[in-house]
């Protein structure tokens, strides 16, 4: 049997790339999805690291309104409930903030919302 403190001490060590590289092994050689464990092994490791995912607010920024202005300045209008011509303000000072301190659901879903109306977006 192996030394098992001797493993856990080896798994403790792995940088995240190690723990990425195990995880693919795992998943492809075992058909093991060690989501789960991964976490828990990478939690010292990925202390270091600034976690980017972490994020819960977003700016939800227009970079360009596309072909369909009329169409994105509903959207924008509906997305802030503004007025039309507050809306249509925002829309023709592209690049220009929509909303600030967003949380991830709904910047994603007014993201897809405006991309879907012909306009360019970016979550910041």
């Amino acid at each position: 049997m192996a030394d098992l403190k001797k493993f856990a001490e080896t798994l403790v060590g792995l940088t995240v790339l190690e723990v990425n590289e195990l995880k693919t092994i795992l998943k492809d050689e075992y058909g093991i999805e060690p989501a789960a464990a991964a976490v828990a092994v990478a939690g010292p490791a990925a202390e270091a690291a600034p976690a980017e995912d972490a994020k819960s607010d977003y700016t939800i920024v227009l970079k360009d309104a596309g072909a369909q202005k009329v169409a994105v300045i509903k959207a924008v209008k509906d997305i802030t409930g503004l007025g039309l011509g507050e809306a249509k303000a925002i829309v023709d000072g592209a690049p220009a903030t929509v909303k600030e301190k967003v949380p991830t659901e709904e910047a994603e879903a007014a993201k897809k919302t405006l991309e879907e109306a012909g306009a360019s977006v970016e979550l910041q």
